[in-house]
């Protein structure tokens, strides 16, 4: 289950009629992913649109 780098939110993973497609790793389209100094992060969208500017400020530079 993914857990918002900021706050700590728990997400809620997507639901699925077919009982073969695992949602445990699942994050909802509406987090954002970040990879920061190797480690994989993620952040709900609430905190994503608070922290939008600390966030870009740890893209490498190839992405500016």
């Amino acid at each position: 289950m993914a857990v918002c780098g900021f706050c700590g939110k728990a997400a809620t993973p997507p639901t699925s009629a077919d009982p073969s497609v695992s949602s445990d790793d699942d994050v909802p389209l509406t987090w954002v992913t970040s990879v920061e100094n190797g480690k994989v992060r993620v952040y709900c969208d609430e905190c994503a649109r608070t922290n939008l500017r600390s966030i870009e400020s740890k893209l490498d530079p190839e992405y500016w």
